[in-house]
């Protein structure tokens, strides 16, 4: 038996919030998938809304309060993420964009994560993959191949809900095979870091490159 930590991200700003709601959903699928496994999984729910003066202040004076360092510790220690937004003019809420900005770009390194979107109409079905997945390619994630919209219509149909057990269950088998633990084992010094970056445990530097040695007044090469 494995226990799994699993960090849901929700950019919903209303009370109750039908994206809360839809991570909540998953979430809850991904644990009972995880029990039928033998598995136990642990939830933590990062909710945006609580911390978006944080976020704020991280983006113009790099600044990172004891609130949002707690978000990007259970990030950093997560073993999957459901990250989930409202659509806002054609594009995930500049909340969520605005949070996943500003963290270090080694943080998510071959995480598993389910992208997830709400909006009032169905026109903006292909946010999850148009506008969220390239972002966290970016980041280097691992996102699973399928994301969850949900429009008021959807709710009702059986479909979202077959949606959200193959999302749950394509997270729960990336962390079961370990993928993001080996990586981090075995393949982690191929990847460009900065220092202080992976949550701040980054910290070795390689003085014996180019760059290096013109900052302390040498000569490339």
């Amino acid at each position: 038996m494995n226990t799994f930590k699993l960090a849901v991200v929700s950019a919903g700003t209303s009370d109750p919030s039908s994206t809360r709601l839809l991570a909540d959903r998953t979430a809850e699928r991904a644990a009972a998938l995880a029990a039928g496994h033998g598995h136990t999984v642990t939830v933590s729910v990062i909710d945006l809304r609580e911390i978006a003066a944080d976020v704020s202040a991280a983006l113009v004076s790099q600044l990172v309060t004891p609130k949002l360092q707690q978000a990007i510790t259970a990030l950093g220690e997560a073993d999957g993420i459901i990250a989930a937004a409202p659509v806002y003019k054609a594009g995930p809420s500049g909340l969520f964009t605005s949070f996943f900005g500003v963290l270090d770009n080694d943080l998510l390194i071959a995480k598993p994560v389910v992208l997830a979107a709400t909006a009032g109409t169905a026109r903006h079905a292909l946010v999850a993959d148009d506008a969220m997945r390239p972002m966290f390619a970016y980041l280097r994630a691992m996102t699973v191949p399928t994301s969850l919209f949900a429009a008021p219509e959807d709710w009702s149909d059986p479909a979202l809900a077959r949606r959200i057990d193959r999302a749950a269950r394509e997270l729960v088998l990336l962390m079961e095979s370990g993928f993001a633990r080996q990586i981090k084992d075995e393949a982690w010094e191929s990847y460009q870091h900065e220092f202080g970056s992976a949550g701040g445990t980054e910290l070795s530097i390689d003085l014996n490159t180019d760059l290096m040695r013109l900052a302390a007044g040498g000569s490339a090469g």
